[in-house]
């Protein structure tokens, strides 16, 4: 098969790409930089020069394509605070890449997040597949995605988890953690520190994209987790044993003072169950947990 992969040199498709072309599929990469493009060269995909804000260079790659995997996001537009602008790129992209397979039946594969069922107000409780959310981050781009089964895509929606981690994670969540904690001196959670979030090894996550890409039925949501709910204090407690400083609760009102834009989400619960997913394709995550991740101490050696 030859898949499209937006996204294809960031933290996740740096280990989607060598997944797709060692199960023997062609990769054609989107790339932005000169950067990108060799990096895409060396691990052995073709490249195809644009970005998400060229929607028909978007649409001819995904047309000429037997697949698309979608997973670009202008994360440095979301870190700067402008999280409505890159929304609205990533559904426009969405847009383009969806008109370009309706009626061909070729897969496409967009990227949300766990955290979207969160901020729809689904706490309390273990997530699931079956959870829909109208009004959160990402979520028009995954319902519109979802929506494509009705016209001739197979389409699926993998919603990853807030910590995707391994060595190739360099500017998710993680590092961000223990670089405040880095910066302050202490490894915070709010409150008592309760608070559940999930996890995925990256070379799992980039085996389930694959899986999708091969065989996940149209209109499917899928959950790329492992770690059902780490508890936001061991999380703290993990990183604080690391860098040898303490672990402290931080009040609610002041979340936003200490972990700057990860403020508003850092206290939510986000438990979410993958059972779904593993019975429907298959995917067992075998690569080490969050907690066991955390204490190999990649995430530390560069200081």
């Amino acid at each position: 098969m030859r898949v499209f992969v937006t996204g294809a040199s960031g933290h996740i498709g740096s280990a989607v790409v060598p997944e797709l072309i060692g199960a023997g599929h062609q990769v054609v990469g989107l790339a932005r930089s000169e950067d990108s493009a060799a990096a895409l060269t060396a691990a052995g995909a073709e490249v195809h020069r644009g970005d998400l804000d060229d929607p028909g260079g978007l649409a001819q790659a995904a047309a000429a394509a037997d697949g698309v995997v979608h997973l670009a996001f202008k994360h440095d537009a979301m870190l700067s605070g402008d999280y409505s602008g890159a929304d609205a790129a990533d559904f426009r992209a969405v847009e383009a890449i969806g008109a370009a397979l309706k009626g061909s039946d070729k897969p496409f594969v967009c990227t949300s997040g766990t955290l979207s069922l969160a901020f729809a107000g689904i706490t309390g409780r273990t997530g699931t597949e079956r959870d829909v959310a109208e009004n959160s981050p990402r979520i028009d781009s995954e319902n519109a995605v979802i929506a494509l089964g009705e016209h001739g895509v197979r389409s699926s929606a993998i919603r990853l988890p807030p910590l995707v981690h391994s060595t190739l994670d360099h500017q998710g969540f993680a590092p961000t953690l223990i670089s405040i904690a880095r910066a302050t001196g202490v490894a915070g959670y709010v409150g008592d520190g309760a608070n559940r979030w999930p996890a995925v090894h990256t070379l799992d996550a980039a085996r389930l994209y694959r899986l999708a890409v091969e065989s996940a039925p149209a209109g499917t949501r899928l959950h790329a987790v492992a770690d059902e709910g780490v508890a936001f204090r061991d999380i703290a407690e993990a990183i604080g044993r690391e860098l040898g400083v303490p672990a402290t609760s931080v009040a609610p009102e002041k979340a936003g003072d200490h972990f700057d834009f990860l403020g508003g989400f850092v206290g939510l619960d986000n438990a979410t169950s993958s059972a779904i997913t593993r019975e429907l394709l298959g995917w067992r995550p075998t690569h080490p947990g969050l907690l066991a991740d955390l204490e190999n101490g990649h995430y530390f050696e560069a200081a």
